[in-house]
């Protein structure tokens, strides 16, 4: 359920009761997935924390379970998960986003691992299309990844060749210790980011790393409250500092952090993050 629009507002980061209404949608902004809940009468405001500059995407629009079935209807409709993945695969490095991601996160995280006698081993969290986990598989990571829908799960087995489990990151059991867990635009998503967030410090293996990418509020706002940034999927759209409390709430400290311009022009906040003690 979305946040209602009748309650007292209260950052869940700072946890500040001081807000600016940035911007009233009475419709859905250009590009928006469509959904079947924001049909019809549509009214949604973004509201911008004082105390740390996150923003709070509020409504009362019931979204019910989203992410089990009806963000990939929606997504990508009647040409499904294959179609979509083979053309974004079939971009250029220097234009796709997930190259790009692949590149820093490897460059990071693999000079920085222990020395192991397996190869490096990631958990993918909210794989989606399994871009990102298919260009790692490329670079020799052992990739898991995990989806709220079966079908992106069977997608991840059949086509990209990786291990494709279906499941809710916060309850599924028995998935083992990995040397890197990401969040990919993943925690912008969910209602509770630091929960989220939490659970990967008991299946990291020790000196492992969280990577978070998160939508960069502060930058998008410059150019305007209709980018997909502040979409109605996201009911948590970020600043710097948002990002270092829900790291630290987390129970993580940040190594790097830094913002970026994608090649698909997102705004993009990430961060690479170890266990706090």
């Amino acid at each position: 359920m979305g946040m209602t629009l009748q309650r007292a507002l209260s950052c869940p980061f700072c946890h500040g009761d001081s807000f600016v209404r940035a911007f009233t949608f009475h419709a859905p902004p250009e590009g928006e997935i469509k959904f079947p809940f924001s049909e019809g009468t549509y009214h949604r405001e973004l509201f911008c924390c004082q105390g740390c500059g996150h923003y709070l995407s509020v409504h009362d629009m019931d979204t019910g379970d989203l992410y089990a079935g009806e963000y990939v209807d929606a997504s990508y409709g009647p040409s499904g998960l294959k179609e979509a993945f083979d053309k974004i695969i079939a971009m250029a490095p220097e234009k796709s986003d997930n190259r790009q991601r692949v590149a820093r996160i490897c460059d990071y995280v693999l000079p920085r691992l222990k020395t192991r006698d397996h190869k490096p081993t990631l958990l993918d969290v909210g794989s989606g299309l399994g871009v990102f986990p298919h260009v790692m598989k490329e670079a020799g990571w052992d990739c898991t990844a995990l989806d709220p829908d079966e079908r992106s799960a069977q997608h991840a087995r059949d086509v990209i060749g990786v291990n494709g489990l279906c499941g809710d990151f916060m309850t599924v059991d028995g998935l083992g210790k990995f040397d890197l867990i990401t969040f990919n635009k993943v925690l912008e998503h969910v209602d509770d980011p630091v929960a989220m967030l939490g659970r990967a410090r008991d299946l990291l293996n020790p000196g492992g790393f969280v990577y978070v990418e998160l939508p960069d509020g502060e930058a998008a706002i410059s150019e305007s409250p209709g980018r997909e940034e502040f979409c109605i999927d996201h009911p948590h759209i970020f600043s710097t500092a948002s990002m270092a409390l829900l790291v630290w709430q987390g129970g993580f400290a940040v190594q790097a952090l830094e913002r970026i311009r994608e090649p698909s022009t997102k705004y993009t906040l990430y961060s690479f993050l170890t266990p706090s003690c």
